[in-house]
């Protein structure tokens, strides 16, 4: 068997990366594609590599030389004419050596796995496309297949439908054409097509009309989850340097990405912290059906926002500013304390201390078994201490501890009374039992405390983090209207006011939600329970605070899994973990926490 492979073109969508070098020669994670296919094919018994060269060739040639003479022999192709044709032209010069045996065609610019290829020289099927179910990353050439793995209709560009993805899979550029199909249907039809149609086409173009014609034994062979990327440009790049990397850089790759895993469709993502019962079908639809206006509309400016805020939760509209998640906030509010002392609870959300001075922070370090601590306990340690602000997360992130909403009232009187402003973050609080008791959302409470600050993201108990929408409410109108001098007039966009506006429509629904997370929270509990090197914390909030017991080292149960596709937080890289291996996952839906389960038994 040989390989031929497509290098011609110029690549010119990576820009700077490829000014000098065609896209083959591109590096990922310290390897170039080049290197990469040569070695998988060499190590499957591949003969012959004939390669199509023609941007910057010799730079190809000079850089293979003789490296792999003693693994398979590298035939060149030359097209001069790279710059005025495309790939049909390249495998045109090619095509006699098509007609010498049987061939693994594919293209420069691809990385896979190396069971992708297995998986096609293993098939008994002569003739195969490879190709995967479609996703948002992949352009080019698309097909549908029937359960005979026929393949039913190749789709160009200019016929895809977005209401049919469903039905699409991507051919992934790599084919395996026998001998006999080359020489009695492709070659032929290749010719024809050429002389006809021009030199400026691409090569499946021969496979759609030999389709058409009944005249093909080409099949499709779906690859399912094995991993595989076209770099077309720079962030293709970076998202493939990011699925084929491995151990501590790999989970450091997704980490510093802080989301956008919708690129990453595999991925189980069990860091981010979201609802997973709302919003509703009919609330998707209804955004949906309202997208053209919304994409093509600017949205209002805070006056507008604060009242939709206001209606969301009941609450005064002057108590209340929108934040585009509250991690603008918190970044706004804590600014607004540089020169005060700050009582922070660890372990904390970090997002608050970073954002002050090491020197402001006046720690209460939480030391008792599961890490759970009180509203006493709070007030004795800072008592006769100089702070003016105190943070309390409630529930807590990471460890799930909750302070009843008496005790947090508690909190507040005492703080009043000692000159502290309180910031409590309930994000979490509609995850707690009996959620609609616990909110300190209510304007006669807020009143009765105007030193007392409430932070809520929206963006995680009401599921919908894409919209990035978050609140900060106090009586204290004044500071209201300091905060809403220092964010942007357009600081939330179209889509996250409309859903704010028409939420009330769901309320119910989200009630059920809140309910049916609940139960899901107790079944995950017992099935975490169930994995012998687990110590499951009891929480209150959408995910669980563990301590790795035995086997693994946080770091390590983290790196398998993330070998598995699974994300998940290691929190004992946190500050102020007690020396303890700690790991936090979110809680999800059933079938994905079933998923993590297993996976989880089987280490």
């Amino acid at each position: 068997m040989q390989a031929v492979i497509l290098a011609a073109g110029m690549g010119k969508r990576l820009g700077e990366l490829t000014k000098d070098n065609t896209k083959c020669m591109l590096s990922v994670n310290g390897e170039r594609l080049i290197d990469r296919v040569i070695k998988i094919l060499a190590a499957r018994n591949v003969t012959r590599l004939v390669m199509v060269v023609g941007y910057k060739a010799q730079n190809v040639i000079d850089y293979i030389g003789h490296r792999y003479d003693d693994k398979l022999k590298i035939e060149y192709i030359h097209n001069t004419i790279y710059d005025k044709t495309n790939n049909i032209f390249s495998l045109a010069l090619a095509q006699e050596k098509l007609c010498e045996d049987d061939t693994i065609l594919l293209e420069s610019d691809l990385i896979f796995d190396e069971k992708i290829l297995d998986m096609l020289i293993d098939h008994p099927d002569k003739d195969l496309a490879l190709v995967a179910k479609y996703e948002t990353w992949m352009d080019g050439t698309m097909v549908s297949i029937d359960a005979d793995r026929n393949i039913v209709n190749f789709i160009p560009k200019d016929a895809f439908r977005y209401e049919d993805v469903d039905l699409y899979y991507k051919t992934l550029n790599i084919y395996k054409f026998s001998k006999d199909f080359s020489r009695k249907f492709y070659v032929p039809f290749l010719e024809a097509y050429n002389k006809v149609m021009g030199n400026n086409e691409y090569y499946e173009q021969v496979l759609r009309i030999l389709l058409h014609l009944h005249n093909s034994p080409l099949k499709a062979l779906p690859i399912n989850n094995e991993k595989w990327y076209e770099i077309d440009d720079v962030q293709d790049l970076d998202i493939a340097s990011c699925l084929f990397s491995e151990k501590t850089v790999k989970y450091n790759e997704y980490h510093r990405r802080y989301g956008g895993y919708w690129r990453f469709p595999q991925l189980l993502d069990y860091c981010y912290l979201v609802n997973p019962f709302f919003p509703t079908k009919r609330m998707r639809d209804e955004l949906k059906a309202n997208f053209d206006v919304l994409l093509e509309s600017y949205p209002s400016g805070m006056y507008v926002n604060s009242l939709l805020a206001g209606k969301y939760f009941n609450i005064r509209q002057d108590y209340v500013v929108v934040g585009n998640g509250a991690a603008e906030l918190i970044k706004v509010v804590m600014e607004k304390h540089q020169e005060d002392k700050v009582g922070i609870i660890y372990p904390t959300f970090d997002e608050y201390p970073n954002r002050l001075r090491e020197s402001q922070i006046v720690p209460f370090i939480v030391s008792t078994p599961d890490f759970r601590y009180t509203a006493d306990d709070l007030m004795r340690f800072y008592s006769g201490t100089d702070i003016k602000l105190l943070l309390l997360i409630n529930p807590d992130n990471p460890s799930g501890n909750f302070i009843p909403k008496a005790d947090v009232i508690r909190l507040a009187a005492w703080c009043a009374e000692n000159d502290i402003r309180l910031v409590v973050d309930e994000s979490f609080v509609d995850f707690t039992d009996d959620y609609e008791a616990n909110s300190l959302l209510h304007n006669d409470l807020l009143e009765r405390f105007p030193t007392m600050m409430v932070m809520k993201s929206i963006s995680k108990s009401y599921g919908v983090p894409g919209l990035r929408l978050g609140v900060f409410v106090t009586a204290n109108k004044e500071m209201i209207a300091d905060l809403k001098k220092d964010v942007s007039i357009w600081n939330i966009n179209s889509f996250g006011e409309f859903y704010m506006q028409i939420f009330g429509k769901y309320e119910d629904d989200y009630k059920k939600a809140c309910i049916k997370f609940v139960k899901e929270r107790e079944i995950f509990k017992a099935e975490l329970e169930t994995i012998p090197f687990l110590h499951v914390i009891p929480s209150q909030a959408n995910y669980f605070l563990c301590e790795v017991t035995d086997r693994y080292t946080s770091a390590e149960l983290t790196q398998k899994l993330i070998d598995r596709d699974v994300l998940i937080s290691n929190c004992g890289l946190k500050k102020n973990m007690a020396g303890k291996q700690l790991i936090r996952l979110a809680i999800r839906s059933r079938e994905d926490n079933a998923r993590l389960i297993n996976i989880l038994r089987q280490l």
